[in-house]
């Protein structure tokens, strides 16, 4: 973090005056046992989000796992298990680090997010098994388990919140999954009430709705269409399809459902903007923090993202001041042929497979590693 970041106060202002909370999207053995993480707290940070290939460019990309990870190995610890115990070790850091922002916002933010074995994104009960696995083994309250917001995973997310523990649902990328989302949390709500949860203030939940890769993708077929009306529409997608799932979000949260639970304490479930670096460098680093900020929202960002706004980014509500005009977005891309619950089925397919293959290429680094500590 440059002294400039340090200094800087704009993510103070997304919070207080842009009613956004800035997470981290990234994590490194290395910032915690510097203090950089911190610092990054100190900056403005109030949560952080972390995920397969986050811990395997932290552990490939240095040495600062290998005194536990060898001790793990002459312990006889199997190398799968070990991945766990580094990756557990580090977010067991990053909660003590953001404790006091749990603390001082009344359990809203200070969570750190860690996501259960992606493999298992298909698979509803073993999905169900790990995410409760790792909540009891964790053990922190402000500890929040990913799930993949997949089909399957939509029960699984039912069961945790009816269990009273913290989920960020990972991986959405359509309107019409987020609302499918919404109303698994609504209902595991319900559910913990039916089991005796007579207080829910200590549930909570982010929807963690991808962003840039809409537009990657979108970008893709518009430029496949060719035609002067669907080149003038890049860039577009992802954040109308944002705006318009915010105005989703503020009809859900509200009205006599939703009542009965806040009068049980319940909070929102807020929904988070993840996938927030542009791919694009045509488009400006800050196009989908600029354009996203609203209440009750939060913004998981790379650090290099975090950056790049802090030196350039506007705090303005920008992500329900014009909702008919991200629907006009929407049905012209529908016009013109471009199907967004295709795109979403393209997305979340590569999104798993990705996370997939970088915990399968770090499990097999490792287990390299292993073998020549033997």
């Amino acid at each position: 973090m440059t002294q400039s970041v340090e200094n800087n106060r704009r993510l103070q202002d997304l919070h207080n005056d842009g009613c956004q909370s800035p997470w981290l999207d990234n994590l490194r053995r290395g910032w915690i046992t510097s203090g950089e993480l911190d610092n990054w707290v100190a900056a403005g940070i109030r949560g952080l989000t972390s995920n397969p290939a986050i811990f395997q460019k932290a552990i490939e990309g240095s040495d600062d796992y290998d005194p536990q990870f060898r001790q793990l190995i002459k312990d006889g610890v199997a190398v799968k298990q070990a991945y766990w115990d580094l990756v557990t070790s580090d977010i067991r850091g990053a909660l003590q680090a953001l404790s006091p922002v749990y603390q001082a916002s009344d359990g809203l933010d200070g969570f750190v997010s860690v996501e259960v074995d992606p493999a298992l994104a298909r698979d509803t009960d073993r999905t169900t098994a790990d995410a409760r696995s790792l909540h009891e083994l964790i053990n922190a309250p402000n500890l929040m388990v990913k799930i993949p917001g997949t089909t399957e995973g939509l029960p699984s997310i039912r069961t945790m919140i009816g269990e009273g523990r913290s989920i960020n649902v990972t991986l959405i990328f359509s309107v019409s999954r987020y609302i499918e989302v919404m109303e698994a949390f609504l209902a595991g709500l319900e559910d913990a009430v039916a089991a005796g949860h007579s207080d829910l203030s200590n549930i909570a939940s982010v929807a963690s709705f991808f962003i840039s890769r809409t537009d990657t993708e979108v970008d893709r077929r518009l430029e496949e269409i060719g035609s002067e009306r669907a080149l003038e529409l890049r860039g577009k997608a992802a954040v109308a399809q944002a705006q318009v799932a915010y105005q989703h979000f503020l009809s859900t949260f509200s009205g006599p459902r939703w009542e009965a639970l806040a009068d049980c304490g319940a909070q929102v479930q807020r929904p988070l903007w993840a996938s927030t670096s542009t791919k694009n460098p045509k488009y400006s680093e800050t196009l989908y923090v600029d354009e996203l900020i609203g209440p009750n929202t939060v913004n998981t960002m790379p650090d290099n993202t975090i950056e790049a706004f802090i030196a350039r980014g506007t705090v303005k509500r920008t992500i329900d001041t014009d909702p008919s005009s991200a629907h006009a977005t929407l049905n012209s891309l529908a016009e013109i042929g471009i199907d967004l619950e295709d795109v979403a089925q393209v997305l979340e397919e590569e999104g798993v497979a990705s996370f997939v293959k970088s915990f399968d290429e770090l499990i097999a680094s490792l287990t390299s590693k292993a073998d020549s500590l033997m």
